[in-house]
């Protein structure tokens, strides 16, 4: 019997967890959890993920501010708002919602926040650490450490003699979930769209984990009998079945058809997406743990 990941059910364990380290910074040491989320223009899909973040930020327990920058605020005014969040000793995470508008460098900004305070895991500092192995040292970026909570879940923490082929090499998802893997001894493969034969080489994977984007490319052939499957793909297709212009969400993995070669499996929507977030929560209150001079909990 296939088991599907539900990824809400994981990410609420996770907040839980934080909830309660939070509490426990607070009543200890006096320090009260701080995130500041920037967000400049008017994405829609933007401003529905800030909401959704502050939200579970107050929930948690956090000193939560936002900050929403009008759609031609200039490069200069954005970075010295980072400076200003950087120097404040109340914030303990910076989130700069992404993408911003056409005009602002994004990448100069992101480097712009200290790495202690990069609870997006994004900065090359962070990056860095991951890929030399350095996971206490760093911010590791939400979706890939979200990931690796289901297959540490499913494995245990070593996962030696074990096989993962990560398909897509995104420095987001790909590049880091790679490095996460290895860091815990499986033998990975980082495959992509100029990899050949891409289906036999997924049929190796123990842990096969799908990043590039293709709404359901992975086919149950790609699949090796008794696999964990991970689908990080959020892809919107046509859904005339349920009414004209109508759509749904499917990931990069056929669903269906992989659940009955698949051990475990996660959904789209409903499987890695819920993470990020509860990730990010527990970014956050691991910076501020480091900030107080403390041991932070893992995730």
């Amino acid at each position: 019997m296939t088991t599907v990941i539900d990824g809400k059910q994981v990410a609420a364990s996770v907040i839980e967890a934080v909830k309660t380290a939070s509490q426990t910074l607070e009543a200890q040491a006096g320090v009260k959890t701080g995130l500041a989320v920037v967000i400049v223009g008017n994405d829609p899909a933007s401003h529905t993920y800030v909401s959704n973040k502050s939200r579970m930020a107050k929930e948690c327990g956090f000193t939560s501010i936002q900050h929403t920058l009008p759609e031609d605020t200039r490069q200069e005014e954005l970075a010295a708002l980072v400076e200003a969040l950087n120097a404040d000793e109340t914030i303990h995470g910076i989130l700069v919602q992404l993408p911003l508008p056409k005009h602002l460098d994004s990448d100069a900004i992101i480097q712009t926040i200290l790495p202690e305070k990069d609870v997006d895991g994004l900065h090359v500092v962070n990056a860095g650490k991951l890929a030399t192995g350095d996971l206490s040292g760093g911010l590791i970026s939400c979706t890939p450490a979200g990931a690796m909570v289901f297959v540490r879940r499913t494995h245990g923490a070593d996962l030696s003699g074990l096989n993962a082929v990560v398909i897509g090499r995104s420095n987001l998802f790909g590049k880091p979930m790679s490095a996460l893997l290895l860091a815990a001894n499986a033998t990975v493969t980082t495959a992509h769209s100029r990899t050949k034969d891409l289906p036999a080489i997924a049929r190796t994977a123990d842990i096969l984990v799908a990043a590039v984007g293709r709404p359901q490319m992975v086919k149950a052939d790609w699949v090796k009998p008794g696999a964990t499957v991970i689908d990080v793909g959020i892809n919107r297709i046509a859904a005339p079945e349920r009414g004209e212009g109508r759509t749904r969400l499917v990931g990069d993995v056929a669903f269906d058809e992989c659940a009955e070669v698949a051990e475990v499996i996660t959904p789209v929507p409903g499987g890695v997406g819920p993470m990020t977030i509860a990730m990010l929560m527990a970014n956050t209150v691991i910076a501020a743990y480091r900030r107080a001079g403390r041991t932070p909990p893992t995730f």
